[in-house]
């Protein structure tokens, strides 16, 4: 899901009032496009954007997005795809370029699930475990290209079976101690590394829009192996994610969510599992705490949209989290674990397809967050 159009309508509105009548006129069409959406459900949507966001992994961040979104042969009854792209530079010194995309053929006999990301950045790397400093050890510049792929036949009713790939590659790795840190020993990885895991997965899905789901159910089963014969690192990966969605009125949504990470082997640092981010834990940094292991849960009530009376375009949500990592069974230690609580409130952009933006602020015991994205979290 990508950044928010909600900084979009500031933007646009400040291009339209400070430029000709003829941009002018093109931006009132363009957001009256957005807002009054009279298109035929069935049609496809295309959104181009530009984006104002901030989160803790990037402080303010400048970027244009785009959405497009369909039903396989224009039949409402298929489940809604979605593919979307995102390029970005942040006043962290972080750019990139990301796709995602969930896309379902018709009757949804094939199910592709993936993400690309290529970005340099630097990013607070704060140790591994639960007992890691909450001040960062270090900055890291580097050059990462991520491509996971998931490849799904549909074998039975809403459950899928297939190939899932994954490729990592972190270049030109450079750890910049922070001012003042303790010394530290180098993780594994920190040279960088070219890691290809190769496996299967196992997926119930029977949601029928992703960016919202009102009721559903979603849980994958996935195994990667990264060997050392055409990785720099050989280790294995099992991740397990199970997503809940039940309508407790007309307009108001249960939706909760457990995952599951699990690695073995000789894991380099940026493949540890990481908690944190705009989805799951919100409020910490993407891998504030990281681990071979981790488990994570979350809950969020969510309105939509809320019985204003005066407009039917604007929700709210609730949400907390529970999270740790260790590095095995062995030391699982469940009187280490963090919470993140918060909530947003939700802007109907695509009416006709049920799709919201959010704005999200979530609380930790370590300071706070701040989240404008497309789609629900989960």
């Amino acid at each position: 899901m990508k950044k928010t159009a909600f900084a979009t309508i500031v933007l646009l509105f400040f291009f339209g009032t400070s430029s000709g009548s003829f941009a002018q006129s093109f931006v009132k069409k363009y957001i009256n496009s957005l807002i009054n959406d009279t298109s035929d459900v069935s049609k496809p949507q295309f959104l181009v954007y530009p984006t104002l966001a901030y989160a803790p992994e990037t402080s303010w961040e400048i970027g244009l997005s785009s959405l497009y979104v369909y039903y396989a042969n224009r039949d409402t009854a298929n489940r809604l795809s979605e593919i979307n792209g995102f390029t970005f530079f942040t006043l962290e010194n972080q750019y990139g370029l990301w796709f995602d995309h969930a896309i379902y053929s018709d009757q949804s006999k094939w199910f592709f699930l993936g993400r690309i990301r290529l970005q340099s950045f630097p990013l607070k790397y704060y140790g591994i475990g639960m007992d890691s400093p909450s001040e960062y050890l270090a900055l890291v510049d580097a050059n990462q290209i991520l491509i996971k792929e998931r490849v799904l036949r549909k074998i039975k009713n809403n459950l899928f079976f297939g190939l899932e790939v994954d490729y990592q590659r972190l270049a030109g790795t450079e750890f910049k101690r922070a001012p003042d840190s303790p010394t530290f020993e180098l993780p594994r990885g920190s040279e960088g590394s070219t890691n290809i895991g190769i496996g299967a997965g196992l997926v119930y899905d029977n949601r029928h829009n992703v960016l919202n789901v009102r009721n559903g159910f979603f849980s994958e089963l996935a195994y990667l192996r990264y060997a050392s014969a055409i990785s720099t690192f050989g280790f294995n990966s099992v991740v397990s994610d199970t997503r809940f969605y039940r309508p407790v009125s007309k307009n108001t949504v249960f939706a909760a969510q457990l995952l599951g990470h699990f690695n073995s082997g000789d894991v380099p640092f940026n493949q540890l599992a990481l908690m944190g981010g705009e989805s799951m834990m919100r409020g910490y940094y993407t891998g504030r705490f990281r681990d071979n292991n981790q488990i994570a849960t979350q809950a969020e009530l969510r309105f939509l949209p809320l019985p204003l009376g005066f407009t039917d375009r604007i929700g709210a949500a609730a949400f907390g989290g529970i999270a740790t990592v260790f590095p095995n069974f062995d030391n699982l230690n469940l009187n280490k674990i963090v919470w993140s609580a918060g909530g947003g409130l939700r802007f109907l952009l695509f009416p006709k397809k049920d799709i919201y933006t959010r704005i999200d602020y979530a609380l930790t015991k370590e300071g706070s967050g701040f989240y404008l994205f497309i789609g629900e979290a989960f």
